[in-house]
C-alpha cells in the first residue's frame, strides 16, 4: 500500500509538472519570445490554451490504453507524464515527450494486444479532430499576428515580412487531414502565413496530436500500429511487413545525407567531409540495425545497402528525406525493437477488430507528415529577388 502511494504522488507530481512546462511552451510560442524572468501571471495563463487541449488529448489517448487493459483484466499502471522544457536554454519546445502506461504482466494474447494497441491512437484522434475542428474554425483576426510580431507592422504584409527576416524561420510540415482543415474549414481571410501557424495555440495542439498519433500508429515492431498490424497479420507477416517498413522508413531518413554535391570538387577537404557523411550515416544505420540483424557483419552490410540506395535515389531523382526521422529510426531499431512478442493464443481477429484496425492504418496515413517540422532560410538571405 506504502509503495502504491509513491507511486500515485509520483504520477501526480509529473502530471503537474508536465502541465506547468507545456503551459510555459505554449506562452513562448503564443508569445514568440522565451520567458526566464519577467513573465507576469498573464502571460503564464495564456498558455493554458496550448497545455489544456494538449494535455487532453495525450490523456485521453493513454486511457484509451489504461481502460482497455482493464477490460482485458491486464494490471498496468496509471499513465506516466513526461516533462521536457527548454526554454531556460533559450530553445523552443513543446513541454513534454508524451506520457506512457507501464504493462505490469505479460500479454498472451494477439487479441489483447491488437485491443490494449488500438485503442490509444483512435480515442486521442477522436479529440484532436475536434481539437483541430474548433481552432480552425475560430481563428483570431489578422492583427493577432502582429500582436506576436510587432516588428511585422512596418511591412505591407506578413509575406513582405517574413521574406525580409533574418535568420531561420520554422513552419509546420503538412499532412492529408491537417491540409484539408486548413482548405475546407478555415476562413481564407483569416487562415495566417505558414510559417505563423505555430503561434495558434489550439492550432499547434491539434497539429502536434497528429503527428503523436502518426508516431505511435507506425506499423513496426511493438508500438501501437505494429500491435495492430500483429493483430491484422499475425506473427510471421508481421515480421517480415515490420522490416520492410522499417527499411523503407530508414531509406527515406536518410535521403539527401550523402549527395553527389559533397564531390563538387576533388579538394581534400571536399574528400574528407564526404566521408565523415557516409561514415555517419553507416554508424546511424548500424545501430539501427540492431534489433533486424544480430551479426554485426550483417549489420553493416545493411548500412551499406542502405546508403548505396539512397545515394543513388538521390542522385537520379533528387529525392530528400527527412533526417531527423533517423533518430527514431534509431529509438525504434534500437531499444523498441522491430519484432513483436510472442503470444500463445493467436486467434484471427473479428470481422468488426479487422475494420477497426484497417481504419487505423488510414488514421496513420491521414496525420503522417513526412517533413514535420521544416526550417527555411527567408528568400531575402538566399539573395534572391
Amino acid at each position: 500500500m506504502e509503495n502504491e502511494r509513491k507511486t500515485r504522488l509520483i504520477q501526480l507530481t509529473l502530471f503537474v509538472v508536465t502541465l506547468v512546462t507545456t503551459t510555459l511552451a505554449g506562452t513562448e510560442w503564443m508569445l514568440n519570445k522565451y520567458l526566464i524572468v519577467g513573465m507576469t501571471w498573464s502571460d503564464f495563463t495564456a498558455g493554458f490554451s496550448f497545455s489544456l487541449p494538449f494535455l487532453g488529448i495525450l490523456t485521453v489517448h493513454e486511457f484509451g490504453h489504461y481502460f482497455t487493459a482493464r477490460y482485458h483484466q491486464i494490471k498496468v499502471s496509471l499513465p506516466y507524464y513526461i516533462p521536457l522544457w527548454f526554454g531556460f536554454m533559450l530553445s523552443p519546445s513543446i513541454g513534454t515527450m508524451g506520457a506512457f502506461i507501464r504493462i505490469r504482466e505479460h500479454i498472451d494474447s494477439r487479441l489483447k494486444y491488437f485491443d490494449v494497441g488500438v485503442s490509444g491512437p483512435i480515442a486521442g484522434f477522436v479529440v484532436a479532430l475536434g481539437i483541430l475542428y474548433y481552432g480552425f474554425s475560430n481563428l483570431p483576426p489578422q492583427d493577432y499576428i502582429y500582436e506576436i510580431h510587432p516588428e511585422y507592422e512596418q511591412f505591407e504584409s506578413v509575406d513582405e515580412a517574413i521574406n525580409a527576416s533574418e535568420g531561420f524561420v520554422i513552419h509546420l510540415g503538412g499532412n492529408l487531414l491537417f491540409d484539408f482543415f486548413k482548405n475546407y474549414v478555415a476562413d481564407p481571410e483569416l487562415l495566417p502565413h505558414e510559417n505563423e501557424l505555430m503561434h495558434y495555440p489550439w492550432l499547434l495542439a491539434g497539429y502536434l496530436a497528429l503527428f503523436f498519433t502518426a508516431l505511435n500508429l507506425l506499423p513496426i515492431g511493438q508500438l501501437d500500429g505494429g500491435h495492430v498490424l500483429f493483430g491484422l497479420f499475425g506473427p510471421q507477416k508481421h515480421a517480415i511487413i515490420s522490416r520492410v517498413l522499417f527499411s523503407c522508413f530508414v531509406l527515406y531518413a536518410g535521403l539527401g545525407w550523402v549527395t553527389i554535391n559533397d564531390m563538387k570538387d576533388m579538394s581534400m577537404e571536399s574528400l574528407g567531409n564526404f566521408l565523415l557523411s557516409v561514415g555517419m550515416y553507416l554508424i546511424v544505420v548500424y545501430i539501427a540495425a540492431y534489433s533486424v540483424f544480430k551479426e554485426k557483419k550483417d549489420r553493416l552490410l545493411y548500412a551499406t545497402v542502405l546508403l548505396t540506395a539512397q545515394f543513388l535515389i538521390n542522385l537520379f531523382t533528387g529525392w530528400e528525406g527527412y533526417q531527423g526521422w533517423l533518430l527514431f529510426s534509431v529509438l525504434i531499431g534500437r531499444f523498441l525493437g522491430v519484432d513483436h512478442p510472442q503470444v500463445n493464443e493467436d486467434q484471427d481477429l473479428s470481422m468488426g477488430r479487422k475494420i477497426i484496425g484497417w481504419i487505423a492504418l488510414v488514421i496513420f496515413i491521414v496525420c503522417f507528415s513526412p517533413r514535420p517540422l521544416v526550417l527555411e532560410i527567408p528568400t531575402a538571405i538566399q539573395g534572391t529577388p
